[in-house]
């Protein structure tokens, strides 16, 4: 993976997207889905992870965007 893994999280004014390990939101979303959509389009060019958060912070769902081989090695 090139990129910093993208994190779609439960922030104070809806839902937040944030690069692994930063502490501001790369940008804050009214749903779930804004931030989905604007967390992928990151993911896509970084070549990343996208991880989605539920509203308790547990991980839902995750999607990687980068150059994984497939089938898996090993």
């Amino acid at each position: 993976m090139t990129g910093k893994n993208q994190h779609v999280v439960p922030h104070q004014d809806g839902w937040a997207v944030k690069g692994a390990g930063n502490q501001r939101a790369t940008s804050v979303h009214d749903t779930q889905q804004q931030a989905i959509d604007a967390a992928r389009e990151i993911a896509r060019n970084q070549q990343s992870e996208l991880v989605i958060h539920r509203p308790d912070g547990r991980i839902r769902d995750k999607d990687s965007h980068g150059s994984d081989s497939f089938p898996p090695k090993g």
